[in-house]
């Protein structure tokens, strides 16, 4: 395999590899179109100079799976970074906050809240993320979101209202 072969089956399998990609790609991160499509071409290198690439199948139909999972590997690395950045986002919110509650006063204040709150409250100060406590309780992802930021909101209220009668 040399660059002028290479070069003639990236030309003749673009469409094909774009169109995966396209398909498959969420469409909030189509921005990583090309770097997706890099990745599928830097895979299918190295599995054709290995001789990993079956002829019982076209080349297309070999670039059109990499193509896809690539894709699928890139929702989910954006959707982490997505993640990351809310999470230091709702950091960064909450050390701006007017009163920060100790480690004590946090707990106090989870454990004094409605049940649904509270249990979504102890999950996600354990690790669990939002997927992983919506399938443990069986509601939807949105409603974990919500019983999350409304807990919040009661324990700041109230720590708020223990402040200023201080």
């Amino acid at each position: 395999m040399n660059a002028d072969d290479f070069t003639l089956i990236v030309r003749s399998t673009k469409k094909i590899v774009l169109s995966a990609i396209g398909k498959t790609l969420a469409e909030r991160f189509h921005h990583a179109i090309d770097d997706v499509a890099q990745e599928t071409y830097i895979r299918a290198y190295k599995g054709l100079v290995k001789n990993s690439f079956r002829a019982d199948s076209s080349i297309e139909t070999w670039l059109y799976a990499i193509a896809r999972n690539e894709s699928l590997r890139m929702n989910k690395k954006l959707m982490r970074e997505e993640e990351k950045a809310v999470r230091s986002a709702l950091h960064a919110e909450h050390d701006n906050s007017r009163a920060v509650p100790d480690t004590a006063q946090l707990h106090e204040g989870i454990n004094a809240l409605p049940e649904k709150y509270g249990n979504v409250l102890k999950m996600m100060a354990a690790g669990l993320r939002v997927n992983e406590i919506s399938a443990k309780l069986g509601i939807r992802p949105g409603t974990v979101k919500s019983r999350a930021s409304r807990g919040k909101k009661i324990i700041q209220d109230r720590a708020g209202a223990g402040h200023e009668r201080e």
